[in-house]
């Protein structure tokens, strides 16, 4: 039966993109393996596997001839290649042997069809295992080879029925042949197997990993040490340097130095590990379940002191500890989005031109024209300090040396003062009001509770059972209207409710937004920002404001001050960073914040607006809802109308829903009237 395709499954002598380079060679002891054919290296699903090939080693690399099997998929396949939709192959291996950047061993376990290969030379992708003593890596884990190569369709050899045909050349190439890669016949039967049938591969495969391990080590060495010695060849007499590199790689032997009496793994006199050591040494590893602890006690027996060559003391992955926090990307967007000003006392002045009074007028001859009225209000915020300070005993800097525990510390110091200031910016530090730590709302206004006049709150029952998020949606729609910040905002929400947003569907189940960019451009925002913090308040679903409109004021610029002090009584080192700054929405109706109800069972109300005459106000009572005076916040209602106001005086009344209710919003929930007479 004839292969239904063949072609290079990796080429020798390619460099790959990290600087590693596959070997002639490397798959050799593989020369005709039967190993599976898998669609894309998928492992996990066995209809992805398609058939198999049979390797062939050559000179220039490792030849696959691939047979598909009879499935549905392979079928499929076969039609892909035969009209030339795909034409490249890559192998799956482990166990790979890499010194000096050359891959000299492996085992190839299944060939795949790709789409692609990664660049036209092979990519090898794997975890490198480093030695201290930079001579040799042996890699365990599994590696992608791919070589980008196409395959060949015409005339395929048969392997299935000629499997040791040999090479090119008419030579026997059979594994078991005796002969040598050009088909001349050979005594070394001693040397590659065993009179039992046993091979050098079989004998390999038989090890366990920590072994294997030691094996590559001491392949390594020796070739280490025979590259050294044809460099020094190199130097001497011209006619006699053929023979001393026959004479440097017959004789060199694996267990011992290039100096009698010294061994390859201390380079001292009088140490020597011979094969009897060898495998004593293995036979107090199975004892004692350590190869480690088996090697060590060697070496102390044998005056072997740099044993850490074998294994080196274990290497941190990062230069500084890992820091187990909060996702804090969201904090350069508050913090470079907000509007700075360089003074701490932020003032914003704000008039209502929505009066009727405001609005221009008709005139009819010989009548008295009318001033315009509308009230100025005006909003002082002032600043608060806001700190970290940490210490350090002087005894730690010093005997902290893997990394610099200073600069990682300010680093920590910064992060932390600077995810504080965001949080009070959006949602408010979430200490109670008694802690002496807070930051205070007065000093850093909160957009998720700042006053009616600047946050629009919408309210949504979500935790009525027949309530879901899509009511989050079509409330920021409907509400839209009362948003009068500057261009597009951002939304700053939770993973949660974003989560809930994108498994959202249709009545045939399919999904409504397949990205947050769809999400974003149906609620009319320029982007959706995930923020960890406000998981801490979950009555605050969302809140849409183009940061722009807030303002951060601090004298010098804003400028962050770091000191530090040492305690010569305490030994220790002190740091502080601190800054002084104010912050508030600048600019009225340029937030729209989302809000739980608060219990499942809330009802909706809607306020009824307080009359005036001029003179006077008069409350007209609303089922649900609460009447106070803004200035005072005492209670007016309907029994105690009206209410006088005095010549060019004015009066705040506030809407505020009762025990059970909510407002679907707050943006009508606030009036001023202003006598004029």
């Amino acid at each position: 039966m004839e292969a239904d395709f063949s072609g290079y499954a990796t080429k020798a002598g390619l460099k790959c993109t990290d600087g590693r380079t596959i070997m002639a060679g490397a798959f050799r002891h593989q020369d005709q393996t039967k190993v599976p054919l898998v669609w894309q290296h998928g492992h996990t699903d066995p209809e992805n596997v398609l058939g198999h090939v049979y390797l062939e080693n050559r000179e220039d690399g490792v030849y696959a001839y691939g047979f598909f099997n009879k499935s549905p998929k392979a079928t499929h396949t076969h039609g892909l290649l035969e009209h030339k939709d795909i034409n490249s192959l890559s192998i799956w291996a482990n166990q790979l042997v890499e010194r000096s950047g050359k891959v000299l061993h492996g085992m190839i376990r299944e060939v795949s069809l790709v789409l692609a290969g990664a660049n036209p030379g092979a990519l090898i992708e794997n975890v490198t295992i480093r030695h201290s003593d930079g001579s040799e890596d042996v890699l365990d884990e599994e590696a992608i080879v791919y070589t980008g190569l196409e395959l060949e369709h015409e005339q395929p050899k048969d392997p299935e029925t000629d499997l040791g045909s040999g090479d090119d050349n008419g030579n026997d190439g059979n594994a078991d042949s005796g002969g040598d890669d050009n088909g001349n016949d050979d005594d070394n039967d001693d040397e590659l197997g065993h009179a039992d049938g046993d091979t050098v591969q079989d004998i390999y495969d038989s090890l366990n990993d920590e072994q294997k391990n030691v094996v590559h080590y001491m392949i390594g060495v020796a070739l280490e040490s025979a590259k050294t010695d044809l460099q020094q060849t190199s130097l001497g007499n011209a006619d006699d340097q053929d023979k001393d590199k026959e004479k440097t790689m017959a004789h060199k032997n694996v267990f011992e130095g290039k100096d009698e009496g010294s061994s390859l793994l201390d380079g001292k006199s009088g140490a020597v590990l011979s094969h009897d050591d060898l495998k004593g040494i293995v036979a107090d590893a199975t004892k004692n379940g350590s190869l480690k602890d088996a090697v060590e006690a060697y070496a102390l027996r044998h005056g072997i002191d740099d044993i850490d060559v074998l294994f080196p003391e274990a290497r941190a992955l990062t230069g500084t500890p890992e820091l187990d926090k909060r996702r804090t990307e969201w904090v350069s967007t508050v913090l470079s989005g907000t509007r700075k000003s360089p003074f701490s006392r932020v003032k914003t002045l704000s008039a209502n031109l929505t009066e009727d009074e405001a609005r221009a007028k008709g005139y009819i001859k010989g009548e008295l024209k009318k001033e315009e009225f509308f009230s100025v209000q005006r909003r002082v915020t002032t600043p608060q300090t806001i700190y970290k300070k940490q210490k350090l005993d002087r005894d730690d800097i010093l005997d902290i040396t893997d990394f610099d525990v200073v600069a990682w510390l300010k680093g920590e110091m910064r992060l932390m003062l600077d995810e504080e200031i965001a949080r009070a910016v959006l949602i408010g530090d979430g200490r109670d009001v008694s802690d002496e730590d807070k930051i205070q709302e007065g000093n850093i206004r909160p957009i998720a509770s700042d006053h009616q006049l600047y946050t629009t709150t919408i309210t949504v029952n979500l935790d009525d059972a027949s309530s879901n998020i899509r009511e989050v949606v079509d409330a920021l729609i409907l509400n839209r209207r009362f948003y009068k910040g500057s261009g597009l905002p951002t939304m700053f929400t939770t993973e949660t409710v974003i989560a809930q947003f994108m498994l959202l569907t249709d009545g045939m189940d399919r999904r409504l937004y397949r990205s947050l960019d769809e999400l974003a451009a149906e609620l009319r925002v320029s982007a959706i920002v995930p923020v960890e913090v406000m998981e801490d308040t979950p009555e605050v679903v969302a809140i849409l404001v183009n940061l722009s409109d807030y303002v951060i004021g601090a004298d010098k610029g804003g400028a962050v001050s770091l000191f530090e002090d040492f305690d010569i009584d305490y030994n220790q080192q002190k740091y502080l960073i601190e800054t002084r700054i104010s912050g508030a929405l600048a600019k009225l109706k340029s937030a729209l914040v989302v809000r739980k109800a608060g219990a499942s069972g809330d009802t909706a109300v809607v306020p009824a607006a307080p009359t005036f005459n001029g003179t006077a106000v008069t409350i007209v009572n609303t089922t649900g809802v609460v009447y106070k005076n803004a200035e005072t916040d005492a209670v007016v209602n309907a029994a105690g109308s009206p209410y006088a106001v005095a010549e060019g005086d004015t009066m705040s009344v506030v809407a505020e829903p009762a025990s059970g209710r909510f407002f679907a919003n707050d943006a009508g929930t606030y009036w001023t009237f202003r006598n004029r007479a």
